[in-house]
């Protein structure tokens, strides 16, 4: 069985066998190339092709279905991939792997020639540049901190509702205490029934109970100091009463009540202990003189209705008023508690100028922009792009140097970007180092000239040498002055800095100002100046050879 196996992967691999070609070897930016790999593999092998981007340099726009055919034991499979290149240049389409069963193959590499357009400029007209268009600034992930918020509220939402708004079901003590005392009363009696004392021969207890439902009772519908009275002063009062023609209380009731209340104190106070049969008369006569005390009660008059009813109402209110107070003090505690946590962690500044919004801040944490101004290019990343600004440059001189402008911001805005390259149109009219310096020099005094012009005062100036990133010399130049806001006859303290840099035919600088008191803009000015790139002679020429 092991021999047959080895003999079957035998054959697998003898019969599997992978080649590739392209319709052409040279192209036009842009052209496509139809490259088409095709396998020769035994009926039973699972063939895999190579899918996505996986023939870089060149890019692959399309990969075309597989075509299959079968003869006797074998399958003739292939595929066409179409790709294509946008630079010009020489390049290697890198082998690509195919899976047939369990081992890969590969291809050979393949050479392509990538040809640049020739454009006859007696037959096509040539146009201007257009100019830079204003273009939305895209949504961002607002949404997602929308729904966070969202999410937030409802959970809070949810929790007042839960613990406060919520109807709650009330208990036996609450149901009981929204009875009228006559339901209570009785309430009160059967419950004394179920009761446990006289079995646990508890008569002390069992007459403190008794005693209490009808005290109680009489408390709220007949006399309101029932409850603190002595039995002498409770009699008393009740035979004044009746007296009065207040409440027509019997005289049984006045004297059943007078029994039972003088033989609980016996009972409470003397140790008296009643039989059973006394006991339960006593326990017939107080629900007999509830129904009797409650005969006697006259019939509430409308205004008592009213005041009931007010009472009720008043109630409400006061309940409805307490839970206003208390959701008021818990989202008040819940956002200074949220304020005081992201305070902690991400600055209380932050945090306010997030809430209240902040235009600074707003600019820092845009979408920014990397692009190149000018030529030779000044490359520069801003949060802005930087719209063309109209030259100086006079009439007379236009057709011997050339100035490329761009800008951004302002004083209102608490900072200014501007780049400007100025390059020499006259051939053979390159300067040497030196006089390159020179001109840098002049470049910057003229800038300091012009603010001096426009009303900038007290201009502090130092200078220091200036590496870009990628190597290439300058001079910066930094301090600060006064600047003039504009439609006023204010100014205010900016800082600035110009980053001076020269080639044989062209002087490059770029311009920040901005004010020190914004912790934003100090921070936008660190990443612009972190991004400034221009590319040295020795690396334009290098780059352009690279490119041929």
């Amino acid at each position: 069985m092991v021999l047959g196996l080895v003999f079957g992967l035998f054959n697998l691999l003898a019969f599997a066998q992978v080649t590739s070609e392209v319709d052409t070897t040279k192209i036009k930016i842009g052209q496509q190339i139809s490259y088409k790999i095709k396998v020769e593999a035994d009926s039973s092998a699972l063939v895999v092709f190579p899918e996505g981007q996986t023939f870089m340099p060149l890019e692959s726009v399309e990969a075309l279905d597989i075509d299959t055919t079968k003869k006797e034991a074998k399958y003739y499979l292939s595929r066409i991939y179409k790709l294509t290149q946008f630079d010009s240049g020489a390049y290697t389409i890198p082998r690509q792997k195919i899976i047939i069963g369990d081992k890969p193959f590969y291809t050979d590499s393949l050479s392509v020639e990538v040809n640049t357009i020739e454009v006859d400029t007696t037959k096509q007209k040539l146009f201007d540049i257009k100019p830079i268009i204003e273009v939305e600034r895209s949504g961002g992930n607002w949404w997602i901190w929308l729904l966070v918020a969202l999410a937030a509220i409802a959970l809070v939402a949810f929790l007042l509702y839960w613990f406060i708004w919520r109807p709650k079901p009330l208990t036996e003590e609450e149901e009981i205490a929204l009875l009228p005392p006559y339901d209570r009363a009785k309430l009160a009696l059967k419950k004394l029934d179920e009761s446990q004392y006289l079995i646990r021969s508890e008569v002390k207890t069992y007459y403190s109970e008794l005693t209490l439902v009808i005290r109680k009772y009489l408390d709220e519908k007949v006399y309101e100091r029932s409850l603190e009275s002595t039995t002498d002063e409770l009699i008393a009062r009740l035979q004044l009463l009746k007296e009065g023609n207040q409440f027509a209380f019997t005289k049984d009731t006045i004297h059943n009540l007078e029994t039972i209340l003088k033989r609980a104190d016996l009972v409470k106070f003397a140790k008296s202990a009643p039989d059973a049969a006394l006991i339960e008369m006593d326990r017939a006569t107080i629900e007999k003189e509830v129904d009797n005390v409650k005969a006697c009660l006259p019939e509430p008059t409308e205004e008592e209705k009213l005041l009931d009813q007010q009472y009720k109402e008043a109630q409400e209110r006061k309940k409805k008023r307490k839970k206003i107070i208390l959701t008021t003090a818990i989202s008040v505690l819940l956002i200074i508690a949220t304020f005081v946590g992201f305070g902690l962690k991400y600055g209380f500044r932050n945090v306010v100028d997030t809430i209240l919004g902040n235009d600074s801040k707003e600019l820092l944490e845009s979408e920014w922009v990397e692009s190149a101004y000018g030529y030779p290019p000044v490359y520069i990343e801003t949060p802005e792009v930087l719209m063309r600004m109209p030259d100086t440059i006079p009439e007379a001189l236009k057709d011997k140097v050339e100035l490329s402008l761009f800008a951004f911001g302002g004083v209102e805005e608490n900072i200014t970007v501007t780049v400007s390259t100025l390059r020499t149109l006259v051939e053979g009219d390159e300067q040497g180092q030196e006089d390159a310096q020179k001109n840098v020099t002049q470049a910057i005094d003229q800038i300091l000239n012009r603010w001096e012009a426009t009303n900038v005062q007290n201009i502090i100036t130092k200078g220091e040498q200036y590496i870009t990133p990628n190597a290439v010399e300058g001079v910066k130049t930094f301090g600060n002055a006064d600047f003039p806001i504009p439609d006023t006859e204010d100014s205010r303290k900016m800082e600035y800095s110009i980053f001076s840099f020269a080639t044989t035919d062209a002087i490059m600088q770029i311009i920040l100002v901005w004010s020190k008191d914004d912790i934003y803009v100090e921070e936008i000015v660190d990443r612009i100046i972190d991004s400034i790139e221009l590319k040295s002679d020795e690396q334009a020429e290098a780059e352009q050879q690279t490119q041929n």
